[in-house]
């Protein structure tokens, strides 16, 4: 408050002063004798200073009302997110596969209706842990486990939920709601055989992990998406199936690496792809199977790819002309 009424000192002296040098005043009359008028001029002068002094006082604490209160509405906001994230944690732990999924649906709105980042990272955190840990896998169509083969089908719709929501949310732009963009994305050793959506994804800050993960089945776009500044890590990623499309997407800047990714079925598209910057790797990566092509990829060629592809190049690996070719 001291620092606050001395700011506003401050700033009516120099107001005063602007006047009085813009009006060109040269000296300011003085006088031996007290008149009625001027004396009645010093009485509103002193009840407007005090008038104004008190104003002062009272939006200063005003303000500090305000903040008590909106800290305050932060952490009742706070408290409801905790006990309405405990109970969506609860359903994901239920023996019901709709109960799971009613979970993740919450878990998912509460990402979107979180006070903070911090709060809106944990909801996230959760979903990935959900798809890192095992499960039982398909026993098949055999009659015998029937029962089984419904129970795995049930809870793989479980998961493809999961993804999703995320490929969902990291498509709106940053900033907007429901947004995902900037947040945290640790999919390490995830099975990837659902879609994710992330086409036109800005992806210029935190940090999103396909480390370990397998991609046996599904469809995972990337088409023009931007790597302008986040740090993206496909290393040591096995794509034995499905479909991963990078068509027209741009790696302009941060870190995408796919060192020790093993490629050896489905089918992964660069095409058109623009390598103008940052640094993309391909450092230990195997290929040996399935179709990766970079049709009219431009820009450089991402650091270790020439090396690990090899030469001549396998019939499964489609490579830029123009990096086969270099200009003299």
């Amino acid at each position: 408050m001291a620092v606050t009424f001395a700011a506003a000192v401050l700033v009516a002296g120099g107001v005063f002063y602007g006047l009085v040098y813009l009006l060109d005043f040269q000296e300011i009359d003085s006088t031996a004798k007290l008149d009625a008028k001027t004396l009645f001029d010093l009485v509103k002068l002193s009840f407007g200073v005090v008038a104004g002094a008190g104003a002062l006082v009272a939006l200063v604490v005003a303000y500090r009302r305000q903040r008590v209160d909106e800290a305050g509405a932060h952490r009742e906001a706070t408290r409801l997110h905790t006990e309405r994230f405990s109970q969506a944690v609860d359903k994901l732990g239920s023996d019901s596969p709709a109960v799971r999924l009613g979970g993740v649906h919450a878990l998912a709105a509460l990402a979107d209706d979180a006070p903070d980042d911090s709060l809106r990272q944990t909801c996230i955190d959760v979903l990935c842990a959900y798809l890192q840990l095992p499960f039982t896998p398909d026993p098949g169509d055999d009659p015998a486990h029937q029962e089984e083969h419904h129970r795995y089908l049930a809870f793989r719709k479980v998961r493809h939920t999961i993804l999703r929501l995320i490929g969902d949310h990291y498509r709106l732009p940053r900033g907007t709601y429901r947004s995902w963009q900037g947040c945290d994305l640790d999919l390490t050793d995830v099975i990837i055989d659902g879609s994710m959506d992330f086409r036109g994804a800005v992806l210029s800050s935190g940090k999103v992990s396909f480390s370990g993960a397998t991609f046996p089945d599904g469809e995972v776009f990337f088409d023009r998406a931007s790597f302008s500044g986040s740090r993206v890590s496909f290393d040591r990623a096995s794509f034995s199936g499905g479909k991963v499309s990078f068509l027209r997407a741009s790696f302009s800047g941060g870190l995408v690496s796919f060192d020790r990714a093993s490629f050896s079925g489905g089918k992964v598209s660069f095409r058109e792809a623009s390598f103008s910057g940052g640094r993309t790797s391909f450092k230990h990566a195997s290929f040996s199977g399935g179709t990766v092509s970079f049709i009219n990829a431009s820009g450089s060629a991402p650091y270790w790819l020439l090396d690990a592809v090899g030469t001549p190049a396998p019939a499964t690996v489609t490579l830029s002309y123009a990096w086969m070719h270099p200009d003299p």
